[in-house]
């Protein structure tokens, strides 16, 4: 009969719907769990507590959004990957290009570090406005994996620039490209260092986390590891935490971080942008397999043979009075002794003064 068709076709109906609700129900609970598990209710509490217009400055996308966007994770809009994560290259429904970090976390005990520096980064990269600084533009903590957005910067990194033999001859960085992202990253960290609300030390600089931009403008990245800093501390005793080859050996033997671990780093950038030699490498000899870029260069600045390390590049385009200035300025960035290195923001004046000198 009607009837009894009706009733069976709105018992199929019911079941359909209780169906869509109940997985509807546990996608929100899966969600809710996962923005737990991710370190939401941390970075929440942790933005609370600071300045409440840091939220507006990062939004948090959906898993939809980002699916869709990154064509469900294809493996081919893969930018790179690292211990922290893989890194994907996305299109938002607006157009805008993203690249979207998928973070490798575990939930267990060991893992909880590397929560903790995915959370430090959003909460880090939310307070920062620089145009040498990467922009981070949301996350997601929805997902099994958290999500990182940021803006898309296409010239990959500047350690493929100077390292990757392909790519160094495609498109060699000349010498008044390198000068210029050293006077750009010298200004971010030194905004980092003194010009933002409370210092921030980045506590992993090296030309890897420095990216470049279709123009070559340098930006610097990845804060996982970054420290804010109290404006009446001069140091902080903290994990070590580095890179090995760009680590500051002072660092490295108290523990105590200041801004002149993060000037180290950056020293070691500046003679790889002088010699095009990696942080750690083989200089062929079978006694020494493997050497410090930054001992190396000050051994031979002590013995006076710069100009038998430089790399083509700079060979052929620099000046020399430029080339030597820019060393000694490496080389005192490289000291052992933290108290004589310079701050940031007198490394920046420097590099400034030395082209602005060479121009004029």
């Amino acid at each position: 009969t009607i009837s009894t068709s009706l009733v069976f076709l709105f018992q199929v109906i019911g079941r359909i719907l209780f169906r869509i609700i109940r997985k509807k129900r546990m996608d929100i609970r899966l969600k809710e769990k996962f923005f737990k598990q991710n370190g939401g209710l941390l970075l929440q509490q942790m933005l609370n507590s600071y300045d409440g217009s840091v939220i507006d400055r990062c939004k948090l996308f959906s898993s939809k959004e980002l699916d869709k966007a990154t064509n469900h994770f294809n493996v081919n809009r893969i930018l790179g990957q690292g211990g922290q994560g893989t890194v994907y290259k996305g299109r938002l429904e607006d157009g805008r290009i993203i690249a979207v970090k998928k973070s490798k976390l575990a939930v267990d005990d060991e893992e909880l570090y590397k929560l903790e520096e995915f959370i430090n980064e959003i909460f880090i990269l939310s307070q920062i406005n620089h145009r040498n600084v990467v922009k981070l533009l949301g996350c997601c903590l929805e997902t099994e994996f958290p999500l990182l957005v940021y803006e898309f910067i296409p010239n990959g990194t500047l350690y493929q620039h100077l390292h990757d033999r392909h790519q160094n001859e495609e498109y060699p960085l000349t010498w008044e490209m390198r000068f210029r992202v050293a006077i750009e990253v010298a200004g971010a960290l030194a905004y980092l260092h003194s010009g933002a609300s409370s210092p921030i030390y980045h506590r992993d600089i090296k030309s890897t986390n420095i990216l470049l931009d279709e123009r070559y403008r340098a930006k610097v990245a990845d804060f996982g590891t970054s420290k804010f800093i109290a404006m009446d501390q001069t140091h902080v005793t903290t994990k070590i935490q580095g890179t090995f080859g760009y680590l500051d050996p002072e660092y490295h033997q108290s523990s105590q971080l200041t801004d002149k671990s993060d000037v180290y780093s950056f020293g070691v950038v500046l003679v790889e942008l002088l010699t095009g030699k990696k942080p750690i490498f083989s200089t062929g000899n079978t006694s020494q397999e493997n050497v410090s870029l930054a001992a190396y260069f000050v051994h031979s600045m002590r013995k006076n043979r710069l100009y038998h390390i430089l790399d083509d590049q700079v060979m052929k385009l620099g000046k020399k009075n430029q080339i030597v200035a820019f060393a000694n300025l490496a080389e005192r960035c490289l000291d052992l002794n933290g108290k004589k290195r310079p701050t940031m923001e007198e490394v920046s004046m420097e590099l400034n003064g030395i082209r602005g000198s060479i121009k004029n």
